[in-house]
């Protein structure tokens, strides 16, 4: 616990709670929220083979996840917490354009 304060630079208990708090809270309304959003798009089970469907799901569930965070994040008071926390996952994904820095492969 100590090693990923350090890492993440949290100094207090209570926020590194609310920061897990908030991953536990997300990642729960990410995969909830990712199901009407297929049926409203009419990707369901009975449209396609449950391969490609469950791959659809988790690409869709990882743009809804970060949108989550950043709100959900900011609801909870750890905004800024969470925004360098995408730009460095879309950084090492090699999306860093989105936000408007440039990645570089060993980042």
């Amino acid at each position: 616990m100590a090693s990923l304060k350090e890492r993440w630079g949290v100094k207090s208990n209570v926020q590194f709670t609310i920061i897990l708090v908030v991953f536990a809270i997300t990642g729960s309304t990410s995969a909830y929220i990712t199901k009407p959003i297929m049926e409203f798009l009419g990707i369901t089970k009975d449209v396609l083979p449950l391969f490609f469907y469950y791959i659809l799901k988790i690409v869709l569930i990882l743009p809804v996840y970060k949108v989550l965070l950043i709100l959900i994040g900011t609801i909870f008071g750890q905004h800024q917490f969470f925004w360098n926390f995408i730009k460095k996952m879309l950084t090492r994904m090699g999306m860093g354009f989105l936000y408007g820095t440039k990645s570089t492969p060993n980042q």
